[in-house]
């Protein structure tokens, strides 16, 4: 009888030894956003933007082309800002980086809908580069 509880102690001492699962630690990640802004003002007054901001929190502006002009929607414009957008996340994403998050928003200006701003943030992640 002792040995076979000096055998279950050791088999118990033995499994605690052994996890049941390796644990693997996710290396530390680098963060970058890019947000459009396009402007929904008739006429072309509005500004529409692409930001992009690095993970050093330095900042990049570029010019996007407005929704509407002033004839209604110019789909020509639409078209352009959809294909800069694309390039943009294409540059990164074979640059290594992956999109973790997409963030939309609409807003309005008035009851009447007269003018207003799509908004759309894309967080992009990376591991860390070892130094």
């Amino acid at each position: 009888m002792k040995q076979f509880f000096l055998l279950l102690a050791l088999i118990a001492g033995l499994s605690n030894a052994a996890p049941a699962q390796e644990i693997k630690m996710d290396p530390p990640s680098q963060f970058m956003q890019i947000t459009t802004i396009e402007s929904v003002l008739s006429g072309g007054l509005g500004r529409s933007r692409m930001l992009i901001t690095n993970p050093d929190g330095s900042q990049k502006e570029t010019d996007m082309e407005n929704l509407f002009s002033l004839v209604g929607i110019n789909f020509k414009n639409i078209k352009k800002n959809e294909d800069e957008v694309v390039k943009t996340l294409k540059e990164y994403t074979d640059g290594g980086w992956k999109i973790a998050h997409v963030t939309s928003l609409t807003l309005s200006q008035n009851d009447t809908g007269a003018g207003g701003i799509f908004m759309t943030r894309y967080l992009l992640s990376k591991p860390e580069e070892k130094k």
